[in-house]
């Protein structure tokens, strides 16, 4: 999936030591200290240190300890482009190879232990990581084959309700597209109090037009977005980047 107008993704990964300890599916502490994170995935969240476990806690550890499995103690390559709020460096990394650099985060999709996050699209660095996804979806492997973690029908909005508060991917035809006030509302159903549906703010229409993708035009498309699932009336996703929208029936 590439987006017109997106950051080009990071190609040249530099040497950035070893590996000390791994967080999460997808952060983990290099040896000078730095904290890294994989923006390019999402992974079951893990509760809070003291918090009681929650439903997600047994996926979240099996993704770190994917992760640890593969990089812990590893020398790494990592390809940066900037910093979070938090200080840890974004990147993609990868590991050294007799055949190139390989791709960790393809590794955790291709596995189905990662989703591919809508950041990817933004920096153009979908394209392998996406195939990666849909090979395992396709497969039903790691988190594909829990109903829990699993692309959600948007034509079952109760479904999709059960994931409120954390990121998803629903997929569905869009039903309509209309606009009221400063909102943009892409409607996956008829009752705008119970079906689903994604909002894009009208400040942010030129960004997704900029990409190729007009909102408007996604009428009668079937279509699969990423995103935190909120709930007002009924289920609904903000779409604030263009890589959290991907046509599927091309």
């Amino acid at each position: 999936m590439q987006i017109a107008g997106a950051v080009e993704c990071p190609l040249s990964p530099q040497n950035a030591g070893s590996v000390a300890s791994v967080t999460d599916g997808r952060t983990f502490i290099l040896a000078d200290g730095r904290a890294v994170r994989l923006a390019m995935i999402e992974v079951p969240a893990l509760p809070p240190p003291g918090a009681a476990p929650q439903r997600q806690t047994a996926a979240g550890e099996r993704s770190r300890k994917a992760l640890e499995e593969l990089i812990g103690g590893q020398d790494l390559l990592l390809a940066q482009f900037g910093a979070d709020r938090f200080g840890r460096v974004l990147a993609r990394a990868y590991l050294s190879d007799s055949r190139g650099p390989k791709a960790v985060e393809v590794s955790l999709l291709a596995a189905g232990l990662a989703f591919v996050s809508p950041y990817a699209g933004n920096h153009n660095c979908a394209a392998d990581l996406i195939a990666a996804e849909r090979a395992a979806r396709g497969a039903k492997l790691g988190l594909w084959a829990d109903a829990e973690f699993t692309t959600r029908n948007a034509d079952d909005p109760d479904a999709v309700r059960l994931a409120r508060g954390r990121f998803a991917i629903v997929e569905g035809k869009v039903v309509s597209v209309r606009e009221s006030g400063a909102t943009i509302y892409v409607n996956f159903g008829r009752r705008w109090d119970q079906d689903f549906t994604v909002t894009i703010s009208k400040r942010n229409e030129r960004l997704f037009a900029g990409s190729g993708l007009m909102p408007k035009s996604l009428a009668g498309r079937r279509v699969r977005i990423r995103g935190v699932v909120e709930e007002r009336g009924g289920p609904w996703i903000e779409a604030i980047l263009p890589g959290q929208i991907e046509i599927v029936d091309r």
